[in-house]
């Protein structure tokens, strides 16, 4: 489990072609001292298990399941990733939860400053355009958002100037593709209304 509030960015060093799976290699100057082999991290929103690590490098290995439902499949050595470890009994939480459980792809409408922060729309597979809802929160690429508004399957978010800096928000440009995944929370209270309406 994670919040959401990004610890740094990693870069992609290594792709390896494993069949169906990939597997790959993350530099990262988070202090990998206190990560375990087998433990989580997100790696821009998508939760992957560490199975080696150096100094200022960890491996992952990435399932065909994985890479058709995220953005993973169009890494390339030189990708900028969004990283958080996971959450440890005690930690704040200043985010939401996110799962790490990539619901799908987002891609980015447009982009307009405003003021010294950003305003980004985005658009959604129908599917999930239901989950979403104004004040709502969402993880894009890992990062906890709120929700400004919403039209049909197209929602913004506002980006603060350090989210702007400190995320790889402020490496992309209108067509780009992020990871989504939507609310637990909306994804149970929609679920628990399907149920009554049947």
């Amino acid at each position: 489990m994670f919040t959401g509030l990004i610890q740094t960015i990693g870069t992609v060093r290594s792709v390896e072609n494993r069949g169906k799976d990939l597997r790959l290699e993350i530099e990262t100057g988070l202090d990998l001292n206190n990560v375990s082999i087998g433990a989580s991290i997100a790696c821009s929103g998508v939760c992957l298990t560490v199975t080696l690590k150096e100094k200022n490098s960890f491996w992952t290995d990435v399932s065909g399941e994985t890479l058709r439902k995220t953005i993973i499949k169009d890494w390339a050595v030189g990708t900028k990733v969004n990283i958080e470890p996971s959450l440890h009994l005690g930690d704040e939480i200043g985010g939401h939860f996110v799962f790490g459980h990539v619901d799908g792809v987002a891609q980015i409408m447009d982009i307009k400053e405003e003021g010294e922060s950003h305003v980004v729309r985005m658009k959604v597979p129908e599917e999930l355009s239901k989950y979403i809802a104004p004040k709502g929160s969402v993880s894009l690429d890992g990062i906890s958002l709120t929700v400004n508004d919403v039209e049909n399957d197209t929602f913004s978010v506002n980006i603060i100037p350090h989210t702007w800096e400190n995320t790889t928000l402020g490496l992309k440009n209108t067509g780009d593709a992020l990871n989504i995944e939507i609310d637990m929370l909306a994804r149970y209270v929609a679920r628990m209304l399907n149920k009554e309406a049947a």
